[in-house]
């Protein structure tokens, strides 16, 4: 028998991973997603610190959008009677300021006439709710209260609040500054809005202008109906518990509806504040029992705009779910203060709008297309 010498067989060797390799296995693809989402968030980030540094600017920009959009309709009903864009966006800038002016004044000769008459009852207030506090069930010893109100003192007349006051002068300084110049882009946004966007577009192709003109469409569609819904429930939460005041005899009744029908312009949380503001003025000035009463009122007109009114008003501008608006009030809280809160919600709701619109003719012209194919 003769015995053969066998070679040994060779271990295979594994090619080295290359760099297309690595990038397009499993590991390799989530990679790169992730950091395409973090150069997202990144770009994101920048964006929004860059839009709060500016806020000078923005917020006055993004006021003027709102109302030049809410005052849309007006405008182009007064076009149509031949009105040239010039005398319209007068008209209604003129038309506007002469209402607000109207309702300021308003405003400071009813706190005129009856600041007496509240100050007077603020500090019977406060004298019943010092005796409660000493003698209630839960009592307070007064050395307590004398320490409370010398800390309060001290604070007041300390450095730390002078600075706050000086801070809160260039505040003013800034509102001022942001008024005016919201005002004046107003103007041009109300006498040349469609030309302003009109010449954004003009270099685009013909399918990102028809896509722009969409997205133009909506966002003025949507923050119109937005503003003019929530003006229409603010108005009838101001009346129901303006009128309830009124009827009560609570002092400042008028100033408090206005408080209430501004506080409206904040979802959830807005309305609600302002009725607990005219609810401790009636406790202070007319007594526990009233106070009650204010608050069943608020919580009634509550119940009824939001039950009855706001899904038919807000119905076709704001489709948001009652999560995404709270999470878009606390992030324009958070990034504007009151101003933010107000315009957040707003802006959320065009910006879910122009996603959902994005590409409604691309769909449009697809199902076209196929309808086409299975009829031949």
């Amino acid at each position: 028998m003769i015995f053969r010498k066998t070679r040994p067989t060779p271990t295979p060797v594994e090619p080295e991973p290359t760099l297309p390799g690595l990038l397009t296995d499993r590991i390799g693809k989530l990679a790169l997603r992730s950091a395409q989402v973090l150069v997202i968030v990144a770009l994101a980030a920048a964006i929004v610190f860059a839009l709060v540094q500016l806020k000078l600017i923005v917020i006055p920009v993004l006021i003027a959008i709102i109302i030049a959009s809410a005052a849309a309709p007006v405008l182009t009903w007064m076009r149509a009677r031949g009105l040239p864009p010039m005398a319209t966006a007068w008209i209604a800038l003129l038309g506007g300021i002469v209402v607000i002016g109207g309702l300021v004044t308003l405003i400071v000769f009813a706190v005129r006439d009856q600041w007496d008459e509240l100050v007077t009852s603020a500090t019977e207030g406060v004298d019943q709710l010092q005796e409660f506090l000493t003698s209630g069930p839960l009592p307070i010893d007064q050395e307590q209260i004398e320490d409370a109100r010398i800390a309060v003192t001290d604070f007041l007349t300390s450095a730390q609040f002078g600075s706050g006051a000086l801070a809160g002068v260039t505040v003013a300084g800034e509102l001022i500054t942001g008024a005016i110049l919201a005002v004046v882009i107003l103007f041009f946004f109300m006498k040349d809005g469609d030309r302003i966007w009109a010449f954004f577009l003009k270099p685009l192709s013909p399918t990102r202008r028809a896509r722009g003109e969409r997205i133009g469409d909506t966002s003025v569609r949507v923050l119109g109906g937005y503003v003019r819904g929530t003006a229409i429930i603010a108005l009838v939460d101001a009346l129901g518990i303006g009128i309830g005041l009124a009827i009560l005899q609570v002092p400042l009744a008028l100033p408090l509806a206005v408080i209430v029908f501004v506080g409206a312009f904040i979802p959830i949380v807005g309305a609600t504040a302002a009725g607990i503001l005219a609810a401790l003025v009636a406790l202070v000035t007319n007594g526990w029992v009233i106070a009650l009463i204010v608050v069943g009122i608020v919580v009634l007109v509550n119940q009824l705009e939001g039950n009855f009114l706001q899904p038919v008003v807000m119905a076709q501008s704001l489709s948001l779910h009652p999560l995404v608006i709270l999470v878009a009030l606390t992030a324009g809280t958070i990034l504007g203060g009151i101003t933010g809160a107000v315009l957040a919600v707003p802006i959320a709701a065009v910006a879910w709008s122009i996603i959902k619109v994005w590409s409604a003719d691309d769909r449009n012209n697809r199902r076209h297309t196929e309808k086409q194919l299975l009829a031949r």
